[in-house]
């Protein structure tokens, strides 16, 4: 949800019980002042009906409502001392509206030539479930119309207001460190939204340095690597070739050879995995993982006859993924060699290719393995001395880099499996 929705959606819920606590106390202070006004107006009444008592004494005879909204008693002089005004509410019957209908009722007393007489004068009032109704119905439509409002403002209004800040946020969404971009932001007159755009540009040229630095180390470091271990490999060769020695001088020079070829193939993997993890892998293509499966598999098959082992592939559906075909090669390289390597001689190697989903199986000596480890830098599968302990890890680097999902799963077989949630 979008903060400005979500913003009004904060408002609406505040406004309602807000109006409904406005409405309570807006009914009861109406309801008063109504009565106030009825009240007013019958206390009118009885000045008016007091004067035309004084010049039509005859009206002292109306003694019911039958025809007049007052009515006369006689009263004793006890009566009319002690008597108090008083106003009420009742119901009545009403011609008009063929039912009964809420009055108010106000009684008092006066005296006239002597006599005394209680007064009573009725007016009409309002319904208060009609007042409840209209009430209601109209701040229904008030809260509809102020939540309309509020929308309008932050969908239209406010946008604009908000548009340096989605501008910088879609800038980053597609910002690339391993490109040579740069970060665009919009000139505003919002500290806040300014110090935001202050901060990015400030943040993304310390990332580009830092990135840019760690580059050249991790490029100068394997170069000057990989340069005197190729020397020290090529004499070793030169002299085992030219000079004679004993058989024990022989294997140690050879262990010495194994170490030097594990520790460069251990250099060129880190350096591979460190590229990737600093997308440095910029260029992509539509890559055809059927055709790339069987390219790999004939690549391995001279180690696949002399391990006795045969690999079956077995296609459902084609895969199409859109990623750098140089990093798809190593991924399933790495995948066959790892089943190829660590399976069991004389056994089947069987790589499905079905809707969205790439997987190997092979038969292997090894129980079911520790999947929160397996992937793991330097974590060994097997005993096999020039294993680096990085090829899974390369692959499941790979994987996250483009958003695959590279899962190991024991059911009396090993089986690794990709999973490709969308195309690309």
């Amino acid at each position: 949800m979008k903060l400005l929705n979500h913003t009004s959606k904060y408002l609406s819920l505040v406004l309602l019980p807000i109006i409904t606590i406005w409405a309570i106390a807006f009914y009861y202070a109406m309801l008063d002042e109504i009565y106030d006004s009825l009240d007013d107006g019958l206390e009118n009444q009885k000045i008016l009906l007091l004067k035309r008592a004084s010049e039509d004494p005859s009206i002292l005879e109306h003694q019911d409502f039958d025809k007049h909204v007052y009515a006369f008693k006689p009263i004793s002089t006890y009566t009319y001392e002690n008597f108090k005004e008083s106003y009420r509410d009742t119901l009545m019957y009403m011609h008009n509206e063929d039912d009964f209908e809420p009055v108010r009722i106000y009684e008092s007393t006066m005296q006239q030539n002597g006599n005394h007489y209680k007064l009573k004068i009725i007016t009409s009032m309002v319904e208060e479930d009609d007042l409840i109704q209209d009430l209601v119905k109209y701040l229904v439509g008030l809260y509809v119309l102020m939540v309309i409002i509020i929308l309008f403002l932050n969908n239209f209004m406010l946008r604009k207001i908000w548009k340096p800040f989605y501008h910088s946020i879609s800038q980053l969404k597609t910002f690339k460190i391993e490109k040579d971009e740069q970060i665009t932001t919009q000139s505003t007159a919002i500290d806040e939204f300014q110090l935001l755009n202050e901060t990015i540009i400030k943040l993304i040229k310390k990332s580009k340095d830092s990135y840019t630095e760690q580059k050249q180390f991790i490029e100068n470091a394997s170069h000057e690597l990989q340069t005197p271990l190729a020397i020290s490999i090529n004499k070793l060769e030169l002299f085992l070739e030219n000079h004679p020695l004993s058989e024990l001088q022989t294997k140690e020079l050879a262990s010495i050879l194994d170490n030097l070829g594990r520790l460069t193939r251990l250099n060129k993997s880190l350096l591979l995995l460190s590229k990737i993890e600093n997308q440095q892998f910029t260029e992509e293509e539509l890559v055809d993982f059927m055709e790339l499966t069987q390219d790999i598999i004939s690549d391995f098959d001279d180690l696949a006859t002399h391990r006795n082992t045969s690999i079956h592939l077995e296609v459902k559906n084609s895969i199409h993924y859109r990623m750098n075909k140089d990093l798809a090669i190593v991924l399933l390289t790495n995948l066959i060699k790892n089943a190829l390597v660590h399976g069991k001689s004389d056994t089947e190697i069987r790589i499905q290719i079905d809707q969205n989903s790439w997987s190997i199986s092979n038969t292997s000596d090894s129980e079911v393995m520790n999947q929160k480890l397996l992937f793991s830098r330097f974590k060994k599968i097997s005993t096999n001395k020039k294993s680096t302990g990085l090829g899974l890890a390369i692959s499941k680097a790979i994987a996250d880099k483009y958003n695959l999902n590279l899962s190991y799963q024991f059911d009396e077989l090993h089986i690794f499996r990709l999973q490709f949630f969308t195309e690309r």
